[in-house]
């Protein structure tokens, strides 16, 4: 994996200080530790840091064409670059190296920005065309891959990897998107539709920018999209072959590589597939790694080693103690925006061994979104169903009512607590979902937020954006759009966010084949039954692996990595949680009301409450503005 970084003017072709440049791409050094390198014109610079995977001695960039017509900057890797060759070579184009970045500069030299649609792969790159003096940006179908962009006062676009590649520039403006910090608040991440600094953008999935000198900046170009309004009619047992014909695919396609291979294995049911269809494909063991937890209830490493024995793979374990909470400044450095998802943590610990190992690791990241597997996807199929059956005009005021005098148990039996079950149901679906698949509540942000906040968000919420998602979705019913929703926002801005992330902090590639486009495209197609039935998820996929993978690994409840973020809070991370509302960067942006959250912190800590999440957010807010405003 590789970082990419640039200046492109867009008004008139000012040098590019190769300087400043160079400090752009050096903050990324930790995407490529390989090699580095830079090129400018009058106008445009390029930069770039390599991680080699593919031809390691040929493969340097900043790329030229043999004439040098066109020149890129590639973070990424396209997994049919070999066929894609073919056709150019049978076109007359001549290679001089065997890495898929030339194969990229080919294909836009070909065919211009119809080439997207032959890649299939994880990529962002910037392709400057010297015949027409225009800068080409452009991001992978499903978002795997980041890429910032920000205007900036002498007229130029700055772009990189991370955020951090811009920060590095003197001239990028630092002023807080005040409504990122509702967006961040409601869903625990900065979604890619915005960003926490002004003016400061997200290229967004499958889409592409062309920038031309002497023309202002236009909007982005969506050149991919899932469609869930069709459905397939095949047969139950067609669509099964089908399904594992395109795993098999996928997952033999992201075993391409010129340095170690291996993967990771959580013992779930798509980490397991992944491992089983590589085992498949290979005569030699898969490397594997699994991270444990010195607390029973969190450890999953049982289930792992199932796996490993029953493939076997050459197979590493780790125990982390469950309060691994050292690594809170060292992950607040890497995403530079808040995240708070505190997975992020053992993500980052098994991506460190993977790292001691192998340079390349396939994930089984995606498969929940495509096929329906997260809990709250049951939940909403069956309200969905109640939808149908009753007006909103009934639920609304009733069902409203009775969600809000309904007592707040989080501590009972699953069946008694129906408070939230009750409130979604008195709201759209769309409603309901963005604030089942969100952290806070409105209602809760708002009770937080100084006067002057509540003035300045003049009642935006965060949940808008998915809602919005929702009701224009290509779609037939509730699930598909929450799925779409889930594809648009949650998959990039928190799923492939924190992979990408925590794998490029330790200068590891992540690869994830269930995140292929043509497995999505089928998914998408699927009926409902062959997504949830019988109150789970994931059911052809798991159907599909049982001449594989034991019924026990299959069909057991979904745990996930868990970080005990409430026993923190009440332990080790106590003081933390109450300096939040006085001192550090929080208490000098004057968003929150201090005597709120110091009772939030109060009560979480007396465990009245359990206010851990928040507390979390906040914390990890807290730790980004000090880097992103030097408070």
């Amino acid at each position: 994996m590789c970082g990419i970084a640039g200046i492109f003017h867009l008004e008139t072709a000012k040098p590019v200080d190769p300087v400043r440049l160079r400090k752009m791409t050096d903050s990324l050094v930790h995407r490529g530790p390989d090699s580095s390198g830079i090129w400018t014109a009058p106008g445009v610079g390029l930069g770039h840091r390599r991680l080699a995977i593919i031809d390691p001695d040929g493969g340097q960039q900043p790329m030229m064409t043999a004439d040098e017509a066109q020149i890129i900057s590639f973070n990424g890797m396209i997994y049919n670059f070999r066929e894609v060759r073919s056709e150019l070579e049978a076109l007359g184009h001549v290679f001089a190296t065997t890495c898929d970045t030339e194969v990229i500069l080919y294909a836009w030299r070909q065919w211009g920005p119809d080439c997207l649609k032959r890649l299939n792969g994880m990529f962002a790159f910037a392709i400057y065309d010297q015949r027409d003096r225009t800068m080409f940006l452009a991001r992978d179908r499903l978002g795997v891959k980041p890429l910032f962009y920000a205007p900036v006062s002498d007229g130029s676009v700055l772009f990189g990897s991370e955020l951090k590649a811009l920060l590095a520039n003197p001239l990028l403006r630092r002023e807080p998107e005040i409504r990122a910090v509702d967006d961040y608040l409601a869903f625990g991440y900065v979604p890619d539709q915005t960003s926490l600094l002004k003016g400061v953008k997200k290229l967004p999935a499958g889409s592409y920018l062309l920038l031309r000198h002497g023309k202002p900046e236009p909007d982005p170009v969506r050149y991919w999209d899932l469609d869930f309004s069709q459905r397939s009619k095949a047969s139950a047992s067609d669509l099964e072959e089908e399904l594992l014909a395109l795993m098999q695919e996928a997952v033999g396609s992201r075993m391409i590589s010129d340095v170690p291979l291996g993967a990771f294995l959580s013992g779930g049911v798509d980490s397991s597939a992944v491992v089983a269809l590589m085992a498949e494909q290979t005569r030699h063991p898969v490397k594997t790694c699994t991270i444990g937890f010195d607390q029973a209830s969190l450890d999953e490493t049982a289930y792992a080693q199932v796996i490993a024995e029953r493939f076997q793979t050459d197979h590493r374990s780790r125990v982390v103690a469950a309060d691994d909470f050292g690594l809170i400044d060292v992950l607040a450095d890497h995403f530079d925006e808040p995240f708070a998802d505190g997975s992020a943590l053992p993500t980052y610990r098994v991506c460190e061994l993977a790292r001691e190992k192998v340079t390349v690791a396939l994930s089984g990241d995606g498969a929940d979104e495509a096929f329906a597997g997260y809990r709250r996807h049951v939940f909403h199929n069956a309200e969905e169903r109640v939808r149908a059956l009753l007006p909103q005009s009934f639920r609304g005021p009733a069902l409203g009512w009775l969600g809000r005098m309904w007592p707040k148990a989080d501590w009972a039996p699953r069946p008694l607590r129906a408070k939230a079950t009750l409130l979604s149901l008195s709201r759209s679906g769309a409603e309901g979902y963005s604030e089942a698949v969100g952290v806070t509540t409105p209602q809760g942000r708002w009770a937080i937020y100084s006067d002057e906040m509540q003035r300045h968000l003049d009642g935006y919420q965060g949940e808008e954006r998915m809602i919005s998602l929702m009701e224009a979705a290509p779609a037939r019913n509730g699930l598909d759009q929450a799925q779409y929703a889930d594809m648009k926002m949650w998959l990039p801005g928190d799923i492939l966010t924190k992979t990408d992330r925590t794998s490029m902090a330790v200068s590891l590639e992540a690869r994830e084949p269930l995140l292929d486009y043509r497995l999505m495209e089928f998914a998408a197609k699927l009926p409902v039954k062959y997504r949830v039935r019988g109150g789970t998820g994931k059911y052809l996929l798991k159907k599909s692996m049982e001449r594989y993978l034991p019924q026990d690994i299959l069909y057991r409840p979904k745990m996930g990595f868990v970080t005990p973020l409430a026993q923190w809070f009440r332990g080790p991370l106590a003081d933390e949680a109450r300096n939040i509302a006085s001192a550090g960067a929080l208490g000098r942006m004057g968003w929150f009301d201090s005597k709120s959250l110091s009772k939030a912190a109060e009560d979480h800590i007396a465990g009245r409450s359990d206010n851990s999440r928040l507390l979390w957010q906040l914390l990890m807010l807290d730790r980004s503005l000090k880097k992103l405003f030097s408070l």
